[in-house]
Order: structure tokens, then sequence, then C-alpha cells
């Protein structure tokens, strides 16, 4: 028999705040630079983490002072998708509270860091004034709704936009905490008593992640979401959504029970039938998710602990009819959407690529001043990538040079400057606002890419499309356990590898190496990218060669390499 675990503190905080108020308000009112840990739990419902600066926290330790403390505060947005306004005054707010700095995420949203705390409800206040809100954007909700970012103006992303808007409207929590908190709604007479109908009062186990895709266009990695959903056209007619459950790509280091998995496909549902599958879904996911062991409350354990057959039944049942075969659909591919694209109704749109999605001013590139300008001069409306990258679209043909020409004066490399490596590198923050960073990411992704680089061009690989996922820890943050090459830092200065998953996101990696210092990173891939080079077989990209030769091949070729510690 199954041990019964108790809920976690968690789960008893969420049923006993009144719908997500708990003493928010009251501790947002009181002053000071943080929040109780109650009030740190339930304040990510509301878009919001409190973080410090991990830098500077054991100077100040030492020398008796307060660390430096902020808040991270992420826009729901779903597709990514921002008119011009929206984004300038996104743009504001990072100079007035944002530390100059905008960051795109790997799942189509914007995130502000180090906001005061006397700065969070303003903050939040300006967000929704520009028709946009962070409610939902964390917490053990629905988070926001990824789909192809390709501003294509045709019927299929054009319904995927649809698609995506409805359902991140709709899976929005009941609860009018939001408002009254943070816009200063006046509490209704239940205020506290509202019900839930979806999420219940206790909310998920977990967090929930859903993307919509085209198998042409797999740019979000579906497969590691919760909930993915295929569109799947025939003849100009969407015939209806394939279903694929169980997706996520978060881990804990040293708890083999915890791991990276990808969506297994159960069936499809027709065209008007993707509410009731993602309530259906979620309200399996809310009744079987294990409430007492945080690390393992996604969907994927429910599907492994029941089995899939299990979850495929009971969500028939929520769903009211069993599902539908899946449709027959194409492989998956995932397009460069980077440079001019035409758009499809005469206008084109820019894929600018942006490093980690840093949209900040530096000495060398003056990122975040050049996209105010060209959005600001040429009334181009931004669209997010999952790759971290902007999407200037609505531009005018005629525009093209002059559009290039405001990049180029600050600095901003075009796509076609870059090798692919670092057009397909990914990383999350990390260090130094994560609490969960084992090690750095974002700061350390340029070197990296200059030295995976250096060793492909020495191989004769400079032109190979390659995918790099940085992470600072297990949490996956960035997809490491996917695509060609996945590092996920391990402990301070040192990474574990992941080789042999596939670019189009089909197939997860295996981990290479357990503990490789960064400046070894290289050294450690050189005898794969030299085989690979050698020994490829047409059309195989370099993930599908490791997966070919195996872990074992593989760690034959790199035991000579003095690349990873023990």
């Amino acid at each position: 028999m199954a041990t019964i675990k108790p809920p976690s503190p968690v789960e008893d905080l969420k049923l006993a705040s009144r719908g997500l108020r708990g003493t928010l308000a009251a501790e947002l009112a009181a002053g000071g630079a943080q929040v109780s840990e109650d009030a740190y739990n339930l304040l990510k419902f509301h878009g919001s983490y409190e973080q410090y600066d991990r830098d500077t926290a054991t100077v100040r330790k030492q020398s008796g002072r307060e660390k430096e403390y902020g808040f991270m505060v992420r826009v729901r947005m779903p597709g990514g998708r921002l008119t011009a306004a929206q984004y300038l005054a996104l743009h504001d707010l990072s100079g007035r509270w944002g530390g100059d700095s905008l960051r795109v995420t790997t799942r189509q949203a914007v995130q502000f860091h180090a906001v005061a705390k006397g700065n969070l409800k303003p903050t939040v206040a300006a967000i929704n004034d520009a028709l946009l809100t962070t409610l939902g954007a964390c917490g053990d909700v629905v988070r926001n709704i990824v789909t192809s970012p390709a501003p294509r103006r045709d019927a299929r992303h054009a319904r995927l936009e649809a698609d995506a808007r409805t359902l991140s409207a709709a899976l929005l929590p009941q609860s009018r905490a939001y408002h009254e908190i943070f816009l200063d709604d006046e509490p209704a007479p239940e205020s506290g008593q509202e019900t839930e109908p979806l999420y219940g009062a206790g909310y998920l186990p977990r967090k929930f992640k859903i993307g919509l895709a085209l198998p042409d266009d797999n740019t979000i990695d579906v497969l590691a979401n919760d909930l993915g959903l295929v569109a799947v056209w025939d003849h100009g007619r969407l015939r209806g959504y394939n279903v694929a459950i169980g997706g996520g790509m978060g881990m804990t280091h040293n708890r083999p029970d915890t791991y990276p998995r990808l969506a297994s496909l159960i069936g499809s549902v027709g065209p008007d039938d993707l509410l009731a599958i993602a309530d259906a879904v979620i309200r399996v996911q809310r009744d079987r998710g294990d409430r007492g062991d945080r690390k393992r409350a996604r969907l994927k354990y429910v599907i492994d602990d029941l089995g899939l057959d299990v979850v495929r039944e009971a969500v028939g049942r929520a769903f009211g009819a069993p599902l539908a075969a899946a449709l027959p659909m194409p492989d998956f591919a995932v397009p460069d959407l980077l440079g001019w694209h035409a758009q499809g109704d005469g206008r084109d749109w820019l894929g600018v690529p942006v490093p980690s999605g840093r949209i900040t001013d530096t000495d060398a590139v003056r990122m975040r001043s050049a996209l105010h300008e060209v959005i600001t001069r040429f009334g181009a409306d931004p669209v997010l990538t999952p790759q971290q990258d902007v999407l200037l679209s609505n531009v005018d043909p005629a525009d093209h040079t002059a559009v290039e020409a405001v990049l180029r004066g600050h600095g901003v490399p075009l796509a076609g400057e870059l090798t692919p490596l670092a057009r397909w590198a990914l990383a999350c923050p990390a260090l130094p606002t994560c609490g969960q960073a084992l090690t750095e990411a974002e700061r350390i992704r340029g070197a990296v890419v200059a030295d995976l680089d250096a060793v492909l061009a020495r191989h004769g690989l400079g032109g190979e499309r390659i995918s790099l996922r940085i992470t600072g820890c297990p949490n996956g943050c960035a997809r490491p356990y996917g695509g060609d090459i996945g590092l996920v830092g391990r402990v301070p200065g040192a990474y574990a590898v992941f080789v042999g998953g596939d670019f189009a996101g089909t197939r997860l990696s295996y981990l290479l190496l357990e503990r490789v210092p960064l400046a070894r990173i290289a050294t450690a891939l050189d005898p794969l990218f030299a085989a690979f080079a050698a020994g490829r077989r047409a059309g195989e990209g370099f993930g599908d060669f490791c997966d070919r030769l195996g872990r074992d091949g593989a760690l034959a070729l790199v035991a000579a390499a003095p690349a990873h510690a023990a």
C-alpha cells in the first residue's frame, strides 16, 4: 500500500489564504524590504517572487548589513504578443523601477528584476494600465500560454494566437484578491469567499504549463509542457488538436525519482474542444497530483505512478468521452524566425537576436535603446519568442534599411552576423537573482558559445545548426534536457553535460558527464565534435549522432579528455 503523505505547508497555506489574500495587503503596506514566508508563497500567484542580490549577500552580511532585496515581476502575455504601446509602457517601467532592464523568458513573457518592495504595487498597477497582467504568471496555476511566435498572417497562425488568448483568459484564477491587493478594487461582499470552479480552494499541486504548436513550427518545444496541443490542418481546414500530456523539464540532483519527461500523445480532440480538454487534464492533475512532495507534484509523475492508460481514461471521463485517436501529422520541425520575413499581408517582420533575452544597455550593445527607437519610430509590434528573441512585426518593407541602421547604430548584431550556435543558445538568469541557482548561466553564455564555436570551426562545423541550453540549476527553465547540448548547474563553477536530444524537441538528452568545470566544457565536447564531423550520416544532426552513439559510446570518446571531475 502506498504511503499517504501529509500535505506540504504550502497546501495548508493555500487553503487558509482566503483566495490567495493571506496577509499580502497588510505586508505590502507595512514598508520594509521583505515579506514573510507565507506572503512570499502567495505572492507567486500574483506574478512576483522575492529575491536578493546573491553577489553582494556575503559581504553585506559580514558587515552587518541587510541583503539587497528586490522583487521579480513577470508579465503574462499569451503567445508573447505585445502592441508597440504596451512594449513602450514596459520599457518606461523598467527605467522607473526595474533597473533599466527587461528580460525575455523562455515562455514568451517579460520579467523585471530588482523591483523594490515599495514599488511593487505601482509596478503591477502600471502593467495593468497597459492592458496586461501579472496574475497567474507564477504559482500553482496555469502559467503563460505559449504558441508559435511567427507573425504570419494566415489562418493557421491566427487560430493559434486566438486559441492561446482564449485559454489564457479562461484559465486565470477567479479570486478577486489580485484586484483588491494590487489594483485597489473595493472588496465585494463575498471577498475571500469566492469559489474556484476549476482550481478549487487548494489550487493545483504545482505549476501547469500549456503550449500550442504546429508540426512544422515546434518553436515552443510543445512536448516539454504538461499539456501540449498540436494543431493538425488539412487543405486549409483545422481537423483538430493532437493532445500530449505529462511533459516537464524540472528535476532535482541526487533524487532519481525526479526527472525530465516529454509529453505522451494520448489522442485528439475537435477544433472546438480545446477549452474542454484543457479543463479535463487540469482537473485530473488537480485531483491526482502529489500534494505532499512539491518536487514530485507535476502531472508527469501522476502519469508514471499510475500508468498512462489509467490517466488517459481519467482524462476521458473528465472530458465526457474517450479521446479520438491521434491525427496523422508530419514530423516536428523548428523554423528559423530571425532576420527578415514576409508576414503575408504586405508587411514584414525582423527577428532580432537578444542574448539570454536581456534587454538592457551596455557599453558595447545598447539593446534597450535600440528596440525603443525602432518601436517608437516605426510602430513595430514586438512578439517574444521561446528562444528569448524579439520579432519586430508589421514593418513596412520600405523601412528595412532604416530599421537596420538604428540597430547597427546601437551596436546590436543582426542575425546574419551570428554563428548558428549563438542563434540557438538559451540561458536562464541564474545568478545573481535566482535563489535556486547553483552556478552561473546567463553571465557565462557568451564565453561558452565562443569556446564551443572555436572547437566547431576547427572541425569544419562552423555552419552547423546546434542548439545549446544552459541553466544554473536542474529546474530546467531553459529546457536543457532537450535539444542538442544541455549544461545544467551542478555545483559552483561546474555543470552536468547532457547530449543526445534532437533539435526538433522530440527526444530527451542523456547525462554524459556529471561535473565539468566551466573552463573544460569545450575540451570535454571536442572529441564528440571531431567524431561527428568524421562519421555523421547524411542529414544527421549533432544530437542525433550522440543518440546513435549512446552514452557508453560517447563516454568512450571523451574518456581521454581531462574535462570533468570525479
